[in-house]
């Protein structure tokens, strides 16, 4: 057996993130025994022991890790198949535009990019209608892999490009953005080292696909919060030199001279045969 449902993957998954069956079964909307069964069935077609249960709970084997891993990538994609099927025809949207693009970008990040990549594209003969949707931080990732965008704005060091197309469009350096009063801010330049370890100002915290590294400064979940920390006294923040255009009064921005610099790519799915989407990627490319 080489093919798998998926409505079986959905059960598995389920089961895999909750490690309970019973929780499970009540996030899926049914009940425990015909989801038991139904994983005891996945496993005997699959002639392997993906979990292993005691009276402890529930574990994944080693088989088990591999198709949580691979199911949530296949319900990913058949996601994004049916979102941007509908998307194309204009089912989404009754009345509305066909051929209709999401574009996916961090909220305040790259908007004189995002400006003028707008207005050429539009002045294409044929162009199709964008939608921008503003995300939270390293987001853009998962709105392309299940179908909630078509292509991305996405800044390297931070992103990860693996399994999307990308084309570079802008290089820029880095900036430290401190509170306009403190004495760091009278300065030139800095260096990292000179902002990681100020006592009295810790440096802010970036989420990596939902998590953060450990250390004293604040959890940072949108760039409101993070400006209001600043203008605070409460944290200093490494962003690159375009940010600029998000600063308040309160703020003072330091270009940072070993900071790597920032590449800003337009990110596309490898196996998108859209021909708006490669239209808009041109466009990029010429700016």
């Amino acid at each position: 057996m080489d093919t798998l449902e998926t409505r079986e993957l959905r059960y598995f998954v389920a089961v895999a993130e909750e490690l309970h069956f019973g929780r499970a079964a009540e996030r899926l909307g049914m009940a425990q025994p015909p989801l038991s069964r139904a994983i005891q069935q996945l496993e005997r077609r699959l002639g392997v022991c993906l979990l292993e249960r005691n009276r402890r709970g529930v574990r994944l084997t080693g088989a088990g890790e591999v198709l949580l891993h691979e199911g949530r990538a296949a319900l990913d994609a058949t996601a994004a198949a049916a979102r941007r099927t509908r998307r194309a025809g204009g089912a989404d949207n009754p009345g509305g535009p066909r051929g209709r693009l999401v574009l996916a970008v961090k909220a305040a990040a790259s908007h004189e990019l995002l400006r003028k990549l707008l207005d050429a594209y539009a002045a294409e003969p044929g162009s199709a209608e964008i939608e921008v949707l503003p995300c939270g931080i390293c987001e853009q990732e998962e709105l392309l892999r299940d179908g909630r965008a078509d292509v991305a704005l996405m800044h390297t060091p931070w992103n990860s490009l693996a399994g999307f197309d990308s084309e570079a469009l802008t290089t820029e350096g880095q900036v430290a953005v401190l509170p306009a009063g403190h004495p760091l801010a009278a300065r030139a330049t800095l260096s990292l080292a000179d902002v990681r370890d100020v006592p009295d100002l810790p440096l802010a915290r970036w989420p990596t696909h939902g998590t953060y590294a450990p250390g004293p400064g604040p959890e940072i979940h949108n760039q409101t919060q993070l400006a209001q920390l600043i203008a605070l006294g409460r944290t200093v923040a490494v962003v690159p030199d375009s940010a600029r255009s998000w600063l308040w009064a309160e703020h003072t921005a330091v270009p940072l001279t070993d900071a790597p610099p920032v590449v800003t790519h337009i990110v596309w799915p490898a196996h998108s045969r859209s021909l708006a989407l490669a239209g808009l990627v041109r466009t990029a490319a010429r700016l």
